[in-house]
């Protein structure tokens, strides 16, 4: 599955977040790639807004993972786990910070700049890259890398 959107705002980029929320299940990974600034985190938001979790989503920048419980567990999922990997330089350093260790059957993982962790992760994940920033509209470019993505975004569009 590829599939190309367009958000003109920083609010559409959160909104296409929340609309991705409403197909997430637990196990699922979601990668996502852009330059600074380019959208991940008001993307991350989105989800967690979808998810229904209430305290702020922040960039885990600093402290490399943040974790949030569901209030209401949904489609198996009890968690959301945000993580960022900037300020990471190989796998082992993914792997010492716990990339794969998160990796479970009852949470969504969101991961901004995921590559040096890309041998960590499961085949069947979601990679979003965002591309743009400044101003201009942005590209929300999603691929799946295996499983059944497409049909579960066209089951979520009836949504």
């Amino acid at each position: 599955m590829e599939l190309t959107l367009q958000s003109r705002s920083p609010e559409e980029t959160f909104q296409w977040g929340q609309k991705l929320a409403a197909i997430l299940a637990g196990g699922d990974v979601v990668c996502l790639y852009g330059s600074l600034g380019a959208g991940k985190t008001a993307f991350a938001q989105g989800v967690g807004a979808g998810l229904a979790i209430r305290e702020p989503i922040t960039s885990p920048t600093f402290t490399i993972i943040h974790e949030y419980l569901l209030p209401t567990p949904k489609r198996d999922a009890a968690r959301l786990i945000h993580m960022d990997l900037y300020r990471l330089n190989s796998t082992e350093e993914a792997e010492q910070a716990g990339a794969a260790d998160i990796l479970q059957e009852d949470t969504i993982t969101l991961i901004e700049w995921p590559q040096i962790a890309l041998p960590l992760l499961t085949d069947d994940r979601l990679e979003l890259a965002i591309e743009g920033n400044g101003e201009q509209p942005r590209r929300l470019i999603f691929k799946a890398t295996a499983g059944d993505w497409l049909c579960r975004w066209r089951q979520g569009e009836g949504q």
